[in-house]
């Protein structure tokens, strides 16, 4: 089973607000996930991210990828 950490878009249209969950890859981008790790909102000035770093770093070493933009997430605030 292939793990990733991801975003979940949530929001009106035109509004995004993203997610930050743990999901398997087989599932579709906003549908079931394992656990939510917190959120990302890039249209407030700064980006407002809010994430639990613990259960982030607990999942990478159990063999969960995170996707590019949630790699460069994950970099800015030291997880990685």
């Amino acid at each position: 089973m292939a793990v990733k950490i991801r975003l979940r878009r949530m929001g009106a249209k035109k509004v995004p607000f993203y997610r930050i969950v743990v999901a398997d890859a087989r599932y579709p981008r906003d549908g079931r996930f394992i656990e939510e790790i917190g959120y990302y909102n890039p249209l407030a000035e700064p980006a407002d991210v809010k994430l639990d770093a613990e259960k982030a770093r607990q999942w990478i070493q159990n063999g969960a990828q995170p996707t590019d933009t949630v790699k460069s997430l994950l970099k800015k605030h030291g997880v990685i």
